[in-house]
């Protein structure tokens, strides 16, 4: 499969040339199998960009968006995401909470006075599905959601398709032992690791109970697991490219097969 990283940066989106390398649009990932099925993890502002490619994509008419959770920075360029006004698509909208709870939450963003257009008056049909310890079949995909620590909760998502596996696990906090064993046992021999590693070790003491990880915790995890590749995920905002780039020396240390993600393609498997 191909991953397709929109947006990468935690928090809040940015645009400072000293930190674009990495990303500035916050979270965003679509796969894609080679028959074009694609699913899509988070509607931050990356999404943007990805929704002006399905609007040229004849085989996007019907769109599966998991969310990972409900904080800003996971769904603020939905109102953005050029399918959504498009008549004839349908977007079925995943998450780990009921369905009447992801509509009503979609909607509160999309009214009065946070925003100009009504979510209710896009014109695409729209879905809305609770996502639990069953296995989905979405296509050629299939995706198993599993709870991770994070305040208010979250949801990490393993995929498959072709024999591939891809395991996002952003926006989490080590440190829960139920949690970290689940974590553990979702992410096993993973092809692609995609873990929350916003804070260094330093910035985390600090930090605790905020509900983001560190690269340490990340190698720690992607060694005990198995999998073939970690990509640090969920940049800190005020990490600029050169801080970034030693972020990544310092976890191959650790860890060999580690990058940190940009907006850029990662093919997996195949």
């Amino acid at each position: 499969m191909t991953v397709e990283v929109w947006g990468a940066r935690g928090s809040l989106p940015i645009a400072e040339a000293s930190k674009l390398r990495y990303g500035g649009n916050t979270t965003c990932i679509s796969l894609l199998a080679p028959a074009g099925d694609r699913v899509i993890i988070d509607a931050g502002t990356g999404i943007r960009a990805l929704g002006r490619e399905l609007a040229r994509d004849s085989r996007s008419a019907e769109i599966n968006l998991f969310f990972t959770h409900f904080h800003w920075d996971h769904i603020q360029g939905l109102p953005f995401f050029a399918p959504l006004f498009e008549a004839g698509n349908r977007l079925r909208f995943h998450a780990g909470i009921s369905a009447e709870e992801t509509k009503a939450r979609l909607e509160r963003q999309m009214s009065h006075p946070y925003f100009p257009l009504d979510f209710m008056a896009a014109k695409a049909h729209r879905e809305f599905a609770q996502v639990g310890g069953e296995t989905l079949a979405c296509g050629s995909f299939t995706v198993l959601a599993f709870p991770m620590n994070h305040p208010q909760g979250a949801w990490g998502y393993r995929i498959e398709s072709g024999g591939a596996v891809v395991v996002i696990a952003t926006d989490m906090e080590h440190g829960h032992a139920t949690l970290d064993k689940i974590l553990l046992e979702h992410a096993a021999n993973a092809d692609l690791l995609i873990y929350d590693a916003q804070y260094t070790e330093e910035e985390y003491a600090t930090k605790v109970g905020w509900g983001h990880s560190n690269p340490r915790q990340g190698a720690a995890l992607a060694s005990a697991a198995n999998v073939k590749r970690l990509l640090l995920f969920h940049h800190d905002p005020d990490h600029d490219d050169a801080q970034m780039d030693q972020i990544v020396r310092e976890t191959q240390s650790l860890f060999p097969a580690t990058s940190a993600a940009t907006e850029a393609v990662i093919r997996i498997g195949g």
